[in-house]
């Protein structure tokens, strides 16, 4: 059994098996959708039962397929690893950088990168950006060496390290009527609607836990899967906004937002690298772990400190307990 499976056909799966699509997997892997069509059915052959069924329009893994589809997940990595590995056996050190970050951080990252490549030529980077949920995935099925998020995942077994402090804070229009009050609690603001991003966000879980621990009910006005919407609606006096400083830095020096004299606002938080405990970094990913520990914190700062005033609450962000 599987004698004849091959590596073209585990990466069909694979590119199905994220993707959940044909057509999105055959783009990916530059083969037409008949091809990837025949490499899943020879697959499906070799293994004796079916890996696909269909659901509607669309397909789905059936229990033997996820299964498989996690077993070449691990086999394409390692296969991989081979390569690096006899790259480097001639010399060839591999320079490829995979990196996950959520969407939060995407306003932070790629300035790192930058600098991080001036200083190591010939670097291949590839960035993935997403909600917090779907870079748990990617880190989980080994797409990515490195992940970027504000709080490790608890069901992995990962080497998660704190780099930086960035806070969060909750915002609104100048023109709102809270920003007339001299200070707030979180229970002046619970009735409020406001504008939130989608489940399995980061910032959507922080924002949960800051209610749960007040004993508070969360009053969602809109739920939104963009930060820049978020923004736009907020600055139009839609509701209130809860999100990472440096993605509102601009609004608030132009004064189209505002922070919200609630007390401990902003609130400190940590940004993480975090990598998978089983799995040994390539000597470019080892090199980029290392300056995130080292030169992070100052590369926040100096972002935010683009910004008058904003360094300065950075500074004196009060952490909630």
């Amino acid at each position: 059994m599987l004698k004849n499976a091959t590596l073209r056909q585990l990466s069909a799966l694979h590119a199905v098996a994220r993707l959940g699509s044909v057509s999105r997997a055959a783009s990916e892997i530059h083969l037409t959708q008949p091809a990837v069509s025949i490499q899943l059915k020879l697959l499906e052959e070799s293994a004796g039962t079916p890996l696909l069924e269909r659901e509607g329009r669309g397909i789905r893994l059936t229990s033997a397929g996820r299964l498989m589809a996690d077993y070449a997940a691990r086999i394409l990595d390692l296969w991989r690893e081979v390569g690096d590995e006899m790259a480097a056996h001639r010399g060839v050190v591999s320079r490829r950088l995979r990196i996950g970050v959520v969407t939060t951080a995407e306003y932070l990252v790629p300035r790192m990168l930058v600098v991080f490549a001036r200083e190591q030529p010939n670097v291949e980077m590839k960035l993935k950006v997403g909600n917090r949920d779907e870079i748990v995935r990617l880190l989980t099925t080994q797409e990515v060496d490195l992940v970027i998020m504000g709080r490790p995942p608890r069901d992995l077994k990962t080497v998660a390290e704190p780099f930086a402090r960035h806070t969060m804070a909750f915002v609104a229009a100048p023109m709102h009527p809270l920003m007339g009050r001299r200070r707030l609690a979180l229970r002046d603001i619970a009735n409020e609607d406001l504008l939130v991003r989608e489940r399995g966000s980061g910032t959507r879980t922080t924002l949960e836990q800051l209610f749960r621990e007040a004993d508070l009910t969360l009053r969602i006005g809109s739920e939104l899967s963009s930060n820049e919407a978020i923004k736009q609606m907020c600055a139009a006096g839609f509701g209130l906004a809860f999100m990472s400083q440096h993605i509102c830095r601009h609004e608030l020096e132009s004064g189209e937002l505002a922070l919200l004299p609630v007390t401990g606002n902003p609130i400190e938080r940590e940004w993480y690298v975090i990598h998978l405990a089983s799995r040994q970094l390539t000597p470019v990913a080892t090199d980029f772990r290392r300056f995130l520990l080292d030169h992070g914190q100052q590369h926040v700062q100096d972002q935010l400190s683009r910004t008058p005033g904003l360094a300065m609450q950075v500074c004196a962000a009060e952490p909630t307990h």
